[in-house]
This record gives C-alpha cells, sequence and structure tokens, in this order.
C-alpha cells in the first residue's frame, strides 16, 4: 500500500521498516484514528507475530487449515512471552522481599495466600488477554474514550504514581542483591539502570524478548533453591492447605497479606499485558495459546512464591531473627549461615526479579503513557520514530534508580509499603477492567460469561474487605483483628450481591445496549470491535457512577491510612 502524499509534522519521516508496516498494533495509533497507523488503515488479522523463539507467519497459517501437534507446539513457543513475563515479573524484587518478609516472620502459615491467589490471578489476566486481542486498543484509551476523561486519568494517574514507587522497590532489590556480593550501590544501581535502557531502546521487540527470556532462564535456581533450603515438607503442604496465621491475626498481618496480593496481582500487570499483547500482534485466532501462556507462567511464579517463603522461614528458624525482617539482604545474609550457595542463589534471584520487573513495570507505565498522550508507543519502532515513548521510559528509569541512591532510607518498610499499596489500589483497576469486558458494544460475543462476572465481583469484594479490615484496625488499634474480619467478611456476602446487580444494571444502562440482542458467541471468530469513534456513548446508571465516586474516596482514605500505619511501623 501506497503511502498518503502529505503527513503531519508530528508523524516519523522515516519509512517503517518491514516489521513496522501499517500492521502493527492499534494502540500505536491517536485514540482518534481508530484502527489507522501513520494514516494507514491497520489490517489486525494479518500482520506476523514474531517472538524470541520463532515467527508465525499470518498468511501461510491461515492457508494450511489444520495443523498438527508439531505445529501447535511451534506456534504456542511463538506466542509464548507477554503471559510468561508478566507472571514471572509478578515476582519482582518487591515480591520477593514480600515473600520472604512472610516466611521471616510468619513462617509456613502464610502459605495458603497462594493456593487462593493461583486462580484469582488466571482469572484476571485471562480478562486482560481477551481485551486486548479482541480490540487491540490501549488499555488507558479504552477506559478514557469509554468512560471519560475523568475517570481515564482516575485509573492512569494511579497507575503512574504506583509504578514509580514499584520501580523504586525494583532498583531496590537490584543494590541489596549485588550489595551481598559487596558491591556499592552507587556502582550497582547505574549500571542496572543503563542496561535497561540498552535493551528496550533497540528498535526491535523480538530483541526486547529474547533479552527477557534470557533473565526469565535464571528462574530455573528456584529448584536448587528449594532443595538446598531442606524444608519440613509436611509443614509447607499444611501451610499451602490450611489458611491460618502463625500468632494469631492481627493488624500487621492484614496488611502484609494485602502486601501478598498486591505485588501478586499489581495493576501494572493489567497494562503492561495488555499492552503487550497489542505490541506481539497477538489476535483472537491465537487467544487459546495465550490464554496457555498465563497458565504456564501463573505456575512458575507461584512456585517461586512458596520458594522465597520458604526461605524465608528456613534462613532465620531457630534464631533471634524470627519476626525480625528488616530486608532481603538480611535474608541473604541470615541463609549464608545455612549455606553460601544457598544464599548466592537467593541474592542472584532477587537481582534477576529486579531487572525483571523494572521493565516490566516501566514498560507498563509508558504503554499509559503512549495511551494517553496519543503518541507512538511499540517496541517496533526505532528510537527516532518514537522519542517520548523511549524517552518517557528513559527518565523514569533514571529518577527511580537515583532515589535508591539515598542514604538510610528503611528500605525494607519501603519495600511492603508500597506493596500494600498496589494492593489497596487494585480493586479500582480491577473495577474498569470487570465493566470493559462487560462492555457488549466493545467486545460483543468477547464478552465476560456470568459465572466469571460472579467470580471477579467476589474477587473485588475480598480485596476490599482487607483493605476495610485494615482501616479499621489503624483507627483503632485496640481492635481485636480477628473480630473485624469476621464481621466484614460478612459484609462481603452483601457487597458481592451489590456488584453484581451494578453490573447487570450497567450492561442495560446504555439505551442503545438495551436494545441490543445478545451476540452468538459463535460470531467471535470473525467479530472484531468497532472504532471507538463509532460506537454509542457509554451511559453510567446512577447507582453504578455512585459506587465508582465511593469506591474512589475510600481507597483516598485506604491510602492516607496506609501512610499512617507505616509511619507507626517506622518508629517500632
Amino acid at each position: 500500500m501506497a503511502r498518503p502524499a502529505a503527513r503531519s509534522a508530528k508523524q516519523p519521516t522515516s519509512s517503517p521498516r518491514p516489521e513496522q508496516t501499517p500492521t502493527s498494533n492499534v494502540s500505536d495509533a491517536p485514540a482518534t484514528q481508530d484502527h489507522t497507523l501513520d494514516g494507514q488503515p491497520v489490517d489486525i488479522d494479518s500482520a506476523d507475530i514474531e517472538g524470541a523463539l520463532g515467527r508465525v507467519r499470518i498468511a501461510q497459517y491461515t492457508q494450511d487449515g489444520r495443523h498438527g501437534l508439531k505445529r501447535r507446539l511451534l506456534t504456542f513457543l511463538t506466542i509464548m512471552g507477554p503471559g510468561l513475563i508478566v507472571m514471572i515479573g509478578d515476582n519482582d524484587a518487591g515480591g520477593v522481599a514480600t515473600y520472604a518478609q512472610a516466611g521471616q516472620n510468619y513462617g509456613y502459615s502464610l502459605l495458603w495466600t497462594m493456593t487462593l491467589l493461583l486462580p484469582v490471578l488466571i482469572v484476571i489476566q485471562e480478562m486482560v488477554v481477551r481485551l486486548a486481542a479482541v480490540t487491540h486498543i490501549g488499555h488507558a484509551v479504552l477506559v478514557t474514550q469509554r468512560f471519560g476523561r475523568f475517570w481515564g486519568w482516575f485509573s492512569s494517574g494511579d497507575l503512574f504514581v504506583l509504578n514509580f514507587l514499584t520501580l523504586v522497590t525494583e532498583f531496590i532489590g537490584v543494590a541489596l542483591a549485588l550489595e551481598y556480593f559487596h558491591i556499592d550501590p552507587t556502582v550497582s544501581v547505574p549500571i542496572a539502570a543503563a542496561a535497561l535502557v540498552a535493551v528496550t531502546v533497540t528498535g526491535s521487540f523480538r530483541r526486547w524478548e529474547r533479552a527477557m527470556f534470557v533473565f526469565l532462564a535464571i528462574n530455573v535456581l528456584l529448584v536448587p533453591l528449594l532443595w538446598l533450603s531442606h524444608p519440613d515438607y509436611r509443614q509447607v503442604a499444611r501451610g499451602i492447605l490450611v489458611p491460618g496465621v502463625q500468632g494469631g491475626m492481627s493488624s500487621d498481618a492484614v496488611l502484609l497479606i494485602i502486601a501478598i496480593i498486591g505485588t501478586t496481582v499489581a495493576p501494572w500487570q493489567l497494562f503492561f499485558q495488555h499492552g503487550n499483547v497489542i505490541d506481539k500482534r497477538i489476535t483472537p485466532q491465537f487467544l487459546n495459546y495465550e490464554r496457555a501462556d498465563n497458565i504456564v507462567g501463573s505456575f512458575i511464579t507461584q512456585l517461586g512464591t512458596v520458594v522465597f517463603m520458604v526461605a524465608g522461614a528456613v534462613a532465620v528458624a531457630g534464631t533471634p531473627l524470627a519476626g525480625k525482617f528488616t530486608d532481603a539482604l538480611g535474608v541473604a545474609l541470615a541463609l549464608s549461615a545455612h549455606s553460601h550457595l544457598l544464599a548466592t542463589f537467593f541474592a542472584i534471584l532477587l537481582l534477576d526479579a529486579g531487572i525483571v520487573g523494572a521493565a516490566a513495570v516501566t514498560l507498563s507505565s509508558s504503554y499509559a503513557f503512549g495511551d494517553m498522550f496519543r503518541v507512538h508507543h511499540s517496541l517496533h519502532r526505532r528510537f527516532s520514530e518514537a522519542k517520548p515513548f523511549y524517552i518517557t521510559y528513559t527518565l523514569l528509569v533514571i529518577l527511580a534508580a537515583t532515589l535508591v541512591l539515598i542514604p538510610h532510607a528503611a528500605l525494607g518498610l519501603i519495600t511492603m509499603a508500597v506493596q500494600a499499596l498496589a494492593g489497596i489500589l487494585l480493586p479500582a483497576a480491577c473495577a474498569f477492567l470487570l465493566l470493559l469486558c462487560n462492555d457488549r458494544q466493545l467486545l460483543g460475543p468477547w464478552v465476560n460469561p456470568r459465572w466469571l462476572n460472579i467470580l471477579s465481583s467476589i474477587i473485588i469484594g475480598s480485596l476490599l474487605v482487607l483493605s476495610c479490615t485494615l482501616l479499621i484496625t489503624t483507627i483503632f488499634p485496640a481492635t481485636n483483628t480477628t473480630t473485624v474480619l469476621e464481621v466484614v467478611t460478612f459484609a462481603l456476602i452483601v457487597g458481592s450481591a451489590v456488584a453484581f446487580t451494578a453490573l447487570r444494571l450497567t450492561s442495560r444502562s446504555s439505551p442503545d445496549n438495551a436494545n441490543v440482542s445478545p451476540v452468538d458467541r459463535s460470531q467471535r471468530a470473525t467479530w472484531r470491535t468497532p472504532p471507538l469513534s463509532t460506537l454509542p456513548p457509554y451511559r453510567w446508571s446512577p447507582s453504578l457512577r455512585l459506587a465508582m465516586i465511593l469506591l474512589r474516596g475510600y481507597l483516598l482514605l485506604c491510602v492516607v491510612l496506609l501512610v499512617i500505619k507505616v509511619i507507626q511501623l517506622s518508629h517500632t
């Protein structure tokens, strides 16, 4: 297709390379020019998929028709990436520190959280993948265009702040990991920051993904780390299957559980995987492969979570350090008393987690930045073609790395506080995701089934229960935490029913939606999201608008009280 004769000043002057033809991601285009790129139409179903482990040539794949086991396996290996990276990146440096803290302070008793969070992780990220593959429009654009600029900035603003704080924790992990090897943070942090920028600003999605796969491969050290820890496997199994809290439920335990949730299912994951699925050009035709990618990544990341909790518990078992977590370096030093090899593996995994987490978290912010400011934001583009995208990424990395070098900061407490903040803000991110996945104008036959809406509502309600418990026990520290949790849990039943009812009302809130007959799900193979500019406006029901405003105010209150709680802990 010939390029148009006239272009605006904002468009790149160089011609796209073969992999940058107008078949690249839709979110790379301005939100007002749906399904176009550089002024040309985009056919999201004809672009080849390039992965770290291969390439799917769409024309040949479609022409071949039925595929054997070998072809399906090769296709899966090519598609694999977004799910694996987001899930293993989920065990970032802040996550490693949080899980190790759970083990050091509560032994094996919080392992059950991983059992409950595994299906939550799979369900939420499946909705993200489906939304991205069907719409091929950035997450921030969808929220802004369907719900309004206020809610778009609410969603993206929270993400920008939280992601920056999370990025700080990634560099904290890098600094502590290399400090174990006697490398000063003033040397290690700048080198790590420079490496992150060098890997990302290459103008090639495949090179970036291959670099990520190298770091992901280091996770094989999880197996010898668990084996060398020599845990009591019966106690580990009991911790995984039987809910409980060593020493009883307390406000501090609730805060740590929220932090575990926040680092396991973080808001940045929604934006990162949404943008990465689009950037990799995955369409509904390959949705099942990407779902499998998610599931494989989920099991690997939960295995890592268990291993880090076990390592934290083993490191201090029978010592005065039990229950006195400081930071991840303290855990590594405690492990060195058992075995230098064991401690070395832990430090290497912490370093790797910080690098992968920093790459994914920063990229999710850059994707959202590109969506909100309508600039090119694809790893397929050269630096000259997407300067704001790459410059934003670089500045975030430099600023976060600089803040980590501030002396005498309580690094362990900062890490836990950021993960807890992610857990508190997660309900809002999930609420927008749930609304988008029930927008029939947007997803047609790909909208959520009823059982998924019920499960998602329960997940959101459970997160609110924990944050509400933290809120009450922070305001009234003498209150029995178990009693508060039981009372608020009872309210979960009512809250879930209300949330589901609100969702049902939302689906009928627009006159256009009310007159639309249910779409036959057999049409999935050919159905695609129409350009957003052609869709009727999303109409809020009064009850849903009120619920979202109340949720916003409640979460702001929880954030304030989280700060108070952190200050209290810093003086204990």
